[in-house]
């Protein structure tokens, strides 16, 4: 199987991630246009779950170094397999409830709330799990990002949230929807040998095996989370498996293409947590949390009725949160 051997190169594949992770809720932006957000997440599990087999039947089966994927996953003990398994149920919940959040409050709140505390949180659970780098560059880079969270927090409400009346569900769903995110990375990262994925631990798996593990996680709770959700919305009317096949292919592929561009970002950050370690890797992931506030504020103009002063507080937002990712990767050099 592919790994990465050198620290540069999981830094580059952390970035990937924030690209992808940051990115991939446009594709919710676009087909919320005729496409409900609860039967977008059906493609978006899809496209997941489609990734994580192709990517473990490639990079994940190639090389001499480690366990193809069918032989580590025979292999693989219960245990893990089940601890992989509860990090995609747990990831599931987390992402519907934030989908919502983006629906209801736009990517440049959503992202920067919901993600922000995740990442805040997440790096504390995973760096205590495994201690890997500097722990006072690593606190200061995550000081950082949350004072960029407080900062999009008060260009917020200063703006009235992109023209229209602040929404409260918004922001609480984003804050249930990131404390959830915290915590999944812990259960697929346990479910590996970070120390060494050359020669895995006889039960561990690789990145790519405990990947689609995951990955089947979400496919399987989203029959009970999104079917609950499809019944009883948090936003409209329900909707039903009716409507859903109503419509044509080519609207499907792009919830399937949004969550492609996930999946990529989370295969390259597994990969890249063997070298970097857990707590830096899923650092630098949600610093997608920049990315997707960069393109609501420019692309999707989500404050373009802010008043002045606003911009002020964004251009603020993203020092602190560029100087905080920086804190991280240097707290793993």
């Amino acid at each position: 199987m592919y790994i990465v051997h050198a620290y540069p190169q999981a830094v580059l594949f952390c970035i990937i991630t924030m690209l992808c992770w940051g990115s991939w809720a446009n594709t919710q932006k676009m087909a919320g246009k005729t496409l409900r957000f609860e039967l977008f997440y059906w493609d978006y599990v899809i496209g997941i779950l489609l990734f994580s087999l192709v990517s473990a039947l490639t990079l994940g089966s190639v090389g001499s170094e480690g366990r193809s994927f069918s032989t580590d996953l025979q292999q693989a003990s219960a245990n893990n397999i089940l601890s992989a398994l509860i990090g995609g149920v747990v990831f599931n919940a987390a992402n519907i409830l934030f989908s919502a959040a983006i629906a209801i409050a736009g990517m440049a709140v959503a992202f920067p709330v919901g993600i922000g505390l995740a990442l805040i949180l997440g790096v504390l659970i995973n760096y205590f799990a495994a201690q890997k780098g500097d722990p006072v560059l690593l606190f200061i880079g995550v000081a950082c990002i949350t004072l960029a969270i407080i900062l999009n927090a008060i260009a917020y409400l200063r703006a009235g949230g992109t023209g229209k009346k602040v929404s409260p569900r918004g922001v609480i769903i984003s804050l249930i929807a990131g404390l959830l995110m915290s915590f999944f990375y812990r259960f697929i990262a346990g479910a590996m040998d970070l120390d060494n994925f050359a020669h895995p631990a006889a039960g561990k798996m690789t990145p790519y095996t405990a990947v689609f593990v995951f990955s089947v996680g979400i496919f399987l709770s989203n029959f009970l989370f999104n079917t609950l959700l499809m019944k009883k919305p948090i936003d409209g009317p329900p909707v039903n498996y009716k409507q859903y096949f109503s419509y044509r292919f080519r609207t499907h592929l792009v919830g399937v293409l949004g969550g492609l561009i996930w999946g990529i970002g989370n295969s390259l950050n597994l990969v890249a947590a063997g070298k970097a370690g857990p707590a830096i890797s899923y650092g630098l992931g949600q610093g997608a949390t920049l990315v997707a506030a960069l393109w609501g504020v420019f692309v999707w103009k989500e404050f373009a009725s802010a008043p002045k002063g606003v911009n002020a507080r964004l251009a603020a937002m993203f020092v602190f949160f560029v100087a905080g990712l920086g804190f991280i990767i240097f707290a793993g050099s």
